[in-house]
């Protein structure tokens, strides 16, 4: 079948679609139709079927003949380590972890905040919860006290399962005292811990509070899987709120089954028993949806990847490790390979693996910039897909469908709607776009099983802020057009499109273009404050290693390229060589933040950032050009 076919399937008739794709999941009982729309415009999949994602994602394989192969591999560069877990030794571990928690009082629908590093257990930890039908929280390993004690309070978990510490390349990051300070901050306390203790730092247990990981395991009684309801929460995933109040979205448990065992073939073109990488981390919903559940309940062998794209040890970490372990489809985000491409412009380090197992590679995340993918593309000689999704819908709204057809690549772009996403293009008016032009993209409700049905405990919180700006229709927070043939372009998010003197320009069409000079390893475009024009653009770019030239050519030659591709309407002439960009953990770059900066205007450091340092790194080097 092709593409159009599938997607036409869908639009026809979306029950039937989606009651067929409900099929490869294994139901305790099975729902009696997909949509449960009574509660328009909040929607609802599969509600009345009972169901349990670890028996999907762990015990069936195990029944059906996949017990020896290989589930998690686990490669830690920084500690020198490597293990293998199979489905079967999954399953034993996962089981009596289940059984300490459900000794400890932990039962259907209580939250368990998770605290972990890329380390397997931090995977038996999710599945355990999921087990005995609890819901899980992850919080990203190392995240400030405060930032942890606000989730604390929003969750209410009765309890917390951490690590000892987490690693950075040469650093130990100890978990146990930024927990404890998060315990002691919160109004809501936890009636216990569960630690795993790593042999690189040993942490100090309260006695009667926090309780020995491998202790509790060894001792502990197997539980079998709690059959929930179709709609029963799988988990909560905290996003960054505007607000300084992080959003709960949340997964119900049918449709997260339903739609992530459909993309694993459709999508990612992987067959039961191939090896899927996503090198993030389980703290970002690329963890919990393509580390975690989506390869485990199609039968895939996953990696636990604890290292970093450079530096541990060098720019050719991703390929050894593809090589090593046979990966077949490998995901990650577009900063990741801009990291790696900056270290190594010409692929030395490509040269030096057999990557023949690899056969496509994804990117999300960031907008993936066209020189990027062309870099990748002649490193890999495989397809580089890139495809746009978001926390709250869990998976890809707009992808290069491999598994059903291999669609021409329009660099740019993520190719084009995933059934279940009826993307459209809208003015503030809530008018539908002609091809080309730039507006706000929505998704017609309802949208598909497996994306937010509401935020947790939050529900007009959640209409206030996706529902309401466009009545019918989920709005993004993303800027982009269409073309005629329907591939959609994310050009920024709706707050980073910038008014220069009347003209609504895309900052995402300006990095393109210093992305493509030579010389550029990475780059940003904000708008910045203008008494006459209202905003400017600021460029901020990095060099690449070896890039022997001086900054003030770079610059001059940038504003050049920019006023050829782009025009003299964009008036860009601010541009700056910056060493690095402030980014999130996940590689996001904080437009945001910058543009306060620039602006003199306070702001709050980003929980989620990865080096505070770079921010006064940004305020010199703008306030050298007259703005901070």
């Amino acid at each position: 079948m092709a593409y159009k076919d599938v997607y036409n399937a869908w639009q026809d008739n979306p029950e039937a679609f989606w009651m067929e794709a409900a099929e490869a999941i294994d139901w305790d009982k099975a729902p009696s139709k997909a949509l449960f729309d009574e509660n328009a415009p909040l929607y609802e999949w599969f509600s009345d079927g009972m169901v349990n994602t670890c028996w999907n994602a762990v015990d069936r394989h195990v029944e059906n003949g996949r017990a020896d192969q290989v589930a998690i591999i686990y490669d830690s560069p920084i500690t020198g380590r490597q293990s293998k877990m199979t489905y079967a030794e999954l399953k034993d571990r996962v089981a009596k972890v289940a059984g300490a928690l459900a000794a400890k009082g932990v039962t259907k629908g209580d939250r368990v905040i998770i605290y972990m590093p890329m380390v397997s257990e931090a995977l038996i930890a999710m599945l355990a919860v999921t087990r005995i039908g609890a819901v899980h929280s992850v919080v990203f390993g190392g995240f400030a006290s405060n930032e942890l004690a606000v989730r604390i309070d929003d969750a209410k978990p009765k309890a917390i399962i951490a690590a000892s510490c987490g690693l950075e390349p040469g650093r130990i990051v100890a978990y146990k005292p930024l927990l404890d300070g998060a315990i002691d901050l919160s109004e809501h306390k936890p009636d216990f811990t569960l630690i795993l203790q790593r042999e690189e730092h040993v942490a100090e247990l309260i006695d009667g509070r926090d309780f020995d990981w491998a202790a509790a395991e060894a001792a502990a009684a197997p539980a079998d899987c709690v059959p929930v309801e179709g709609n029963h929460p799988a988990y909560i995933l905290y996003t960054s709120g505007t607000t300084g109040q992080p959003k709960g979205v949340i997964r119900h448990t049918g449709g997260h089954l339903v739609a992530l065992n459909w993309t694993m073939k459709n999508l990612y073109n992987v067959d039961p028993g191939d090896v899927f990488w996503a090198a993030s981390d389980v703290g970002w919903v690329v963890g919990h949806s393509y580390i975690t559940y989506g390869p485990l309940v199609h039968g895939n062998t996953t990696i636990v990847f604890e290292g970093k794209p450079v530096g541990t040890p060098d720019a050719g970490t991703f390929w050894r490790v593809i090589s090593e372990h046979n990966v077949k489809s490998f995901f990650t985000a577009p900063t990741a390979f801009r990291a790696v491409k900056r270290e190594d412009p010409k692929g030395e380090f490509v040269k030096k693996y057999d990557l023949s197992c690899l056969k496509q590679v994804y990117l999300a995340g960031e907008r993936a910039d066209p020189d990027t993918i062309v870099w990748a593309q002649d490193q890999l000689n495989v397809p580089v897909i890139d495809h746009w999704w978001q926390t709250e819908t869990g998976y890809a709204i707009a992808a290069n469908p491999l598994g059903i057809e291999e669609l021409p690549i329009k660099l740019g772009s993520p190719s084009v709607p995933m059934p279940g996403f009826d993307v459209q293009i809208l003015d503030e008016g809530g008018h539908e776009m002609p091809a080309g032009e730039l507006g706000a993209i929505a998704i017609k409700l309802p949208l598909p099983p497996g994306t937010l049905p509401t935020l947790w405990n939050a529900e007009e919180r959640y209409k206030s802020s996706y529902l309401t700006t466009f009545p019918g229709y989920y709005e993004t927070g993303d800027a982009g057009y269409k073309d005629e043939d329907g591939y959609v372009y994310i050009m920024a998010r709706t707050d980073d499109v910038i008014n220069v003197a009347g003209h609504r320009l895309s900052t995402g069409a300006m990095e393109e273009v210093l992305a493509s000079h030579p010389d550029v390893a990475e780059c940003a475009v904000i708008g910045v404050t203008d008494q006459l024009k209202g905003q400017l653009p600021l460029g901020m770019v990095c060099l690449n290693a070896g890039a022997d030239r001086d900054n003030a050519d770079v610059t001059a030659e940038c504003v050049k390229l920019v006023r050829e591709k782009i025009g003299p309407v964009a008036a860009f002439k601010l541009c700056i060589v910056v060493d690095r960009l402030p980014k999130t953990r996940s590689g996001k770059i904080l437009r945001a933040t910058m543009v306060s900066i620039a602006d003199g205007k306070a702001f709050k450091m980003p929980a989620t950032i990865d080096d505070p340092a770079i921010l006064d790194e940004i305020k010199d080097a703008l306030a050298e050009i007259g703005y901070s």
